[in-house]
């Protein structure tokens, strides 16, 4: 290579970091266009409660109609139902909530695959950025009930574990729903991660096994029996540094 080629090689090379830097800088207006179009188009659904749960749930299965009784009864109680606005759980999420007396909220995001809209939403926002999307999720949610998923749900789960016990979000019911699905992990909890003081064993209180939905919906009424549903002024100040 002569002295000529690696100058070229390195005017090229130059232009191309200045171009990528400009092209990152670029995309944090992006980012912050999500914040504020979301957190504008979400500040009236209050109560809400975030369903998780898997994409590949069929209609038929047992999972779907509960997520679906599940929401609708959310719905009726006057929570609005936030899904990730996909098939399977998040669509079951939805229907249940859209038939009820809430709104029923989806906030899908842009994948190759897997990630379609469902129909039953009154609110629908769709995300580019994951860390967005689930800022979402817990920014607006007055409680969490997870129903049987993959990495997703496992990724959301752990996501809003993780806030509760570090104090970067107020405390919420977290609700497992199918207790036969989620034992496994229950119990992986307990002989690993408090056995080996990974977590402390009043960690695991952060989390409720239940089954029926007619008990979901109570135990969320019973955490906020002496409080309101919305953040209180120290929460919502610890919440502006989720």
């Amino acid at each position: 290579m002569t002295e000529n080629d690696k100058l070229i090689l390195g005017v090229e090379t130059e232009t191309l970091l200045k171009n990528a830097t400009a092209r990152e800088s670029w995309r944090i207006f992006g980012i912050m266009s999500e914040f504020v179009e979301a957190t504008e188009r979400l500040a009236a659904i209050k109560p809400a409660v975030t369903m998780f749960g898997s994409a590949r749930v069929r209609p038929d299965s047992p999972y779907y109609m509960l997520t679906e009784q599940t929401a609708r009864l959310l719905s009726d109680s006057g929570f609005s139902v936030i899904s990730g606005g996909g098939p399977g759980i998040m669509e079951a999420a939805n229907k249940g909530a859209f038939f009820g007396k809430s709104p029923s909220v989806g906030l899908n995001i842009q994948l190759p695959h897997e990630q379609a809209s469902n129909p039953y939403q009154d609110i629908s926002q769709t995300f580019r950025h994951f860390f967005a999307r689930k800022y979402m999720f817990v920014r607006f949610a007055s409680a969490y009930v997870v129903m049987p998923g993959g990495f997703g749900t496992l990724d959301e789960l752990m996501e809003a574990l993780t806030l509760i016990q570090t104090g970067k979000a107020r405390k919420i019911p977290l609700i497992l729903v199918c207790s036969d699905f989620w034992k496994g992990l229950i119990d992986w909890f307990k002989d690993r991660l408090v056995a080996e003081k990974m977590i402390d064993p009043e960690d695991l209180n952060l989390i409720q096994l239940i089954d029926d939905p007619k008990d979901v919906v109570e135990a969320i009424f019973k955490h906020y029996e002496s409080r309101p549903f919305g953040p209180l002024p120290g929460e919502r100040e610890m919440m502006l540094n989720l």
